[in-house]
């Protein structure tokens, strides 16, 4: 049993924010787009939701997400819903990409849940997901979702929290470092509590820095610290109870970090951008002579390459990817 997904809406929109939803997290399975065309009529729409729900399993629950409440795509899902006692099925109105990503995002963290749970957590980040900037346009009667968590008072120096050792769920290099597949896809496969890009470059750029802080999902920080302070954090115990998840912007930033002592073991090599005298080895990953001799230090001090864009993707070999690009 799992929870199988409709999108349905007015036109296209279901298609795009389909689309849109597997730029960000990846091709995904039991998810079907329904569109009502303007040359449709109700039954047209009709079976096309019956047809949707037809590719999931017999014993699937099913989540419909529409566009407007008492719209047509709303109507016919529920004469579904009032139809079929005997399924689990519920209905979310107001689609938008924060709602389809949250949607993802509890199949992926809990294949088990029930869609009382899932729905839940649907809507609050649905409706968390509308924030305005500048925030002083952010009406007086909503609350603003906070960007970062407010800071604890000072730990004194010398105190262990946990056991001692900070906990580092994940590293990945991302050129684009923290981004909406970041946000969304990552940072909740990666179960932790907090985001640091480790960059002596963007350390030194109030904008950039600024930036980052609004990028982070709600409920985690985010940090931006250069690589000495890094690897001064990887030995104080007081972050023994964060649970870390890194961002580099190249390996060679990764690389300083490791042969100062911070305790890396695997990369997740997801996106080096382009540029003059680099050679793409995939999609999203181009790099030079410098680069693979990076690579090949981190190798050979114990630590091994997770190569995917998003959670979803099966793993590539990095080595095999740069031999078959022939990296001068």
């Amino acid at each position: 049993m799992s929870i199988g997904i409709v999108i349905a809406s007015h036109g296209e929109f279901a298609d795009g924010i389909k689309q849109s939803g597997s730029m960000i997290f990846g091709e995904q399975e039991k998810v079907q787009a329904v569109t009502f065309m303007p040359s449709e009529g109700p039954n047209d729409l009709r079976a096309k939701l019956d047809a949707a729900i037809a590719t999931f399993d017999t014993d699937d629950e099913i989540l419909i997400l529409a566009d407007l409440w008492s719209g047509s795509p709303f109507n016919q899902a529920s004469a579904i819903l009032a139809e079929n006692h005997d399924r689990k099925i519920a209905i979310i109105t107001g689609l938008n990409l924060p709602m389809l990503i949250q949607a993802y995002t509890e199949r992926m963290m809990d294949a088990t849940a029930g869609l009382e749970k899932v729905v839940a957590n649907i809507l609050k980040e649905a409706k968390e997901g509308i924030r305005i900037l500048p925030e002083e346009l952010q009406p007086t009667d909503v609350a603003a979702a906070p960007t970062e968590v407010a800071h604890a008072a000072a730990i004194p120096e010398g105190t262990v929290l946990g056991d001692g050792h900070i906990k580092i769920n994940l590293v990945r290099i991302d050129t684009r470092l923290l981004h909406g597949q970041v946000a969304t896809a990552w940072t909740p496969d990666s179960k932790a509590d907090r985001i640091i890009v480790v960059s002596d470059a963007v350390a030194k750029d109030d904008l950039r820095k600024q930036l980052i802080g609004q990028a982070a999902p709600n409920g985690v920080k985010a940090n931006v610290i250069p690589i000495q302070k890094m690897i001064d954090v990887a030995k104080d115990p007081r972050f023994g109870d964060t649970h870390a998840f890194l961002l580099f912007e190249n390996p060679q930033d990764v690389l300083a970090a490791v042969e100062g002592g911070v305790p890396i073991k695997t990369i997740n090599v997801g996106s080096m951008a382009h540029s003059t005298g680099k050679t793409m080895v995939n999609k999203v990953l181009s790099m030079d002579k410098k680069d693979v001799e990076t690579f090949e230090k981190l190798r050979d001090l114990g630590v091994t390459f997770d190569v995917r864009k998003v959670p979803n993707d099966s793993k590539a070999d990095l080595f095999d990817l740069i031999k078959k690009a022939d990296v001068k």
